[in-house]
């Protein structure tokens, strides 16, 4: 942080400290665009998702490559080349562009979740109301699945052939649990599977998942901390989020005919999207503000405006708002994953290969599972709801984050949960696209 190094600061003047203020904050866009977008055109030719190739990029120009991009977490240096680039055109000292780079990527974060909430937000809008509705029952109990089934194998696996300490255990089984909605998402949306059964049911269940999520996350952090595991604040926390959906059904049968109104009054440019940003933003925060993830309410504002006569307008001017930030927030997922862990030549490794082997296996396993966990009278691919559910991405590593934090996991554990987000990260887009890949999208219905 800035913070850590006064001294030399003070010695720098203010037009310095601008210029390679300026430099980092330009230059890691300018990276991450450049190597997303190279990586990208080579997935498209492959016939491959481009989130992969975005995922990769990240892996490439962050802590398992060249170092350009690193989240201060990680406590890595930056690459000493681009270290002393930036400090000869601002002239100031490399010790200082590492701070103010470690001081400012709270910016670059705040980008990528712009981008993350763009593309829920997105989804949200691309959804049927009354097919999500229609698939309720269906999404239900592949959440629930899709939660139970890896929970219960990944903890007790680990207690009864690992022999872990009970915490730990249960910590690695949580993070099993949720599926990533922004990267299911991105996945069906480019394969244009969003709007079939299969990806309605998927988002729904997703988004199930992130409530089950939260709760358990809660839970388990009670346990961590060593607290009392206390039944009232999780029946409040499954309250708020059963009030927040239903308000947020009731809001998308009635609130668009007032957006529409309002939108209809206003005149000056770019009215569709700062009022489209207002409904976000509102519902992130009423999300935060009783304990839900903020991303619950992106997807909920965009299912609130799904009905909004103005739909397609408003689709058309949030896309481009997605290419752009949340091609940050897949890169920043690749920058902080350490492929080191996968090499088995290190000793040190190996126990967490072991252990990581039965943790991705579980994990892939589970969420599978929870593709033939429903009943349907429709004919419907139980492959793509279970491949849709399985990758973990930013949930995994938040609640990897958590447990080192906590310092509940042993380097061993640590590496075998984080190989299984990578592994389940990489795996679903690849998977899906070899499912989907030679059939044709079913046509969307007229809005």
């Amino acid at each position: 942080m800035i913070s850590s190094v006064p001294q030399l600061f003070l010695q720098m003047g203010s037009h310095e400290m601008e210029v390679a203020s300026t430099l980092i904050s330009v230059g890691r866009i300018l990276l991450i665009f450049v190597a997303a977008r190279a990586l990208a055109e080579v997935m498209v030719r492959l016939q491959l998702p481009t989130i992969l190739g975005e995922l990769l990029a990240g892996v490439l120009i962050g802590f398992s490559g060249l170092h350009f991009i690193l989240p201060p977490e990680t406590g890595a240096q930056l690459n000493g080349t681009l270290l002393n680039l930036v400090s000869s055109l601002s002239d100031v000292t490399p010790d200082v562009v590492q701070s103010i780079y470690n001081s400012t990527f709270p910016n670059l974060e705040s980008l990528a979740t712009l981008g993350l909430f763009a593309l829920l937000f997105l989804t949200g809008l691309e959804s049927e109301l009354d097919e999500l509705v229609a698939v309720g029952l269906q999404a239900s109990t592949v959440a629930v699945t899709g939660v139970v089934v890896p929970f219960a194998l990944g903890t007790l696996g680990l207690l009864y052939f690992f022999h872990l300490p009970l915490i730990p255990a249960v910590f690695a089984g949580a993070a099993m649990t949720a599926t990533s909605i922004g990267i299911t998402a991105s996945v069906f949306g480019e394969l244009k599977y969003l709007r079939t059964k299969e990806g309605q049911i998927v988002i729904g269940a997703a988004v199930l998942d992130d409530i089950l999520g939260i709760v358990i996350l809660a839970v388990v952090v009670a346990l961590a901390g060593g607290g009392a595991l206390e039944i009232g604040p999780i029946i409040k926390l499954l309250v708020a989020a059963a009030v927040f959906v239903a308000a947020s059904l009731f809001l998308s049968r009635t609130a668009a005919p007032l957006f529409d109104w309002v939108l209809d009054q206003l005149k000056a440019p770019g009215e569709v999207v700062v009022a489209s940003f207002v409904v976000l933003c509102l519902c992130c925060f009423a999300a935060q503000a009783i304990g839900l993830e903020a991303a619950l309410g992106a997807f909920a504002a965009g299912l609130i405006l799904s009905s909004s006569k103005h739909t397609h307008l408003i689709q058309d001017t949030v896309k481009p708002l997605v290419a752009l930030f949340a091609t940050i927030f897949f890169v920043l997922i690749g920058t902080s994953m350490d492929l080191s862990v996968l090499n088995p030549m290190d000793p040190s490794n190996r126990e967490g290969l072991v252990v990581a082997a039965f943790l991705l296996t579980v994990a892939i396993l589970g969420k599978l599972v929870s593709g033939w966990s429903y009943l349907s009278k429709e004919k419907t691919n139980r492959l793509v709801v279970g491949l849709g559910m399985m990758p973990r991405g930013e949930v995994g590593l938040i609640f990897l984050g958590l447990g080192t934090q906590a310092r509940l996991l042993n380097p061993a554990l640590e590496a075998a949960i984080l190989i299984m987000v990578i592994g389940t990260t990489f795996l679903a887009p690849l998977l899906l696209r070899l499912v989907l890949g030679g059939k044709e999208a079913p046509a969307e219905q007229p809005a």
